[in-house]
């Protein structure tokens, strides 16, 4: 019985282990991809690790910005900055609404709940309009508001946190109402630093949603140095008279748009795993 145990356990592991390297392999491919000089990245049959790296890509990335208006590093800063106050705003509104939909009873409080978890459904494309009518009615074009507001609303996020806060005992929260605590203090001092796991979790899904969010800057955005750093990978090699120019430089593009998503994950991973999970106070 023992033998077969320890058999079944060893060959989950070699599956787990075959699907761990099928998995990095895209990544692996990505950074060798940029520093593939051009002749290897047309080479075929095509090569999975660079022979003969250089940094001739990323010198091609800051010279196809070098005499247009709007530098390369614009569009970075522009993706940089929008995404880390995404990061703080979806992760304060998703919080505040998570803790009174689970620890305050008032009347409509399922049905507002259902309608989040309904949100779900939706694609991006289904509300394009209505979000385009709401930015324009409120006079934020080409601001960087116009970049945050459309992505603060995050369904799952919502969703995350309250299922987390859930499990946070109505006995604690009692106990520092007792001692005098207020709703603010109970907040920011006992849920939030109980529930942190769920917020790396959102932080790392407003950082996703954010980063690679080509949307904002094809609709609300007029004005080149308002646009985000995705939306200068998409027009990189748009409008060519072949497909050869600039692939060098979408190559170190995709690799930045890589990097962050990849930084961000690897130093919040753990708190990711006890979310999904489900752990917190029992």
């Amino acid at each position: 019985m023992k033998q077969s145990s320890l058999t079944v356990k060893i060959l989950f592991n070699i599956i787990m282990l075959a699907l761990s390297v099928m998995m990095i392999l895209p990544i692996i491919y990505i950074f060798n991809h940029a520093f593939k000089p051009y002749h290897e990245l047309f080479i075929y049959p095509p090569k999975f690790f660079v022979q003969e790296p250089n940094i001739q890509n990323f010198v091609e990335l800051f010279w196809v910005t070098s005499n247009s208006i709007v530098p390369v590093s614009r569009y970075l800063f522009n993706s940089l900055f929008i995404s880390a106050a995404s990061v703080i705003g979806v992760t304060i509104v998703s919080a505040l609404c998570a803790y009174p939909l689970s620890k305050h009873p008032f009347p409509g409080r399922k049905w507002i709940f259902a309608t989040i978890i309904l949100m779900l459904m939706f694609t991006p494309e289904v509300i394009q309009i209505p979000r385009y009518l709401v930015v324009s009615n409120l006079g934020i074009m080409n601001t960087y508001w116009g970049h945050l507001l459309p992505v603060l609303a995050l369904p799952v996020a919502v969703f995350l946190l309250k299922q987390f806060v859930d499990q946070i005992p109505d006995s604690l929260l009692e106990a520092s109402r007792i001692d005098g605590a207020n709703e603010l203090i109970v907040f920011v001092r006992i849920v939030i630093p109980m529930c942190m796991p769920a917020i790396a979790t959102v932080a790392i899904l407003a950082f996703q949603n954010s980063w690679g969010n080509v949307e904002t800057s094809m609709l609300f955005m007029q004005d080149d140095e308002m646009k985000n750093f995705p939306f200068f990978l998409s027009t990189l090699t748009n409008n060519l008279a072949n497909n050869v120019a600039r692939q060098g430089a979408a190559a170190v593009a995709a690799l930045i748009m890589l990097v962050p998503n990849l930084i961000f994950f690897v130093i919040l991973q753990s708190k990711v795993i006890s979310t999904m999970a489900h752990s917190g106070i029992k």
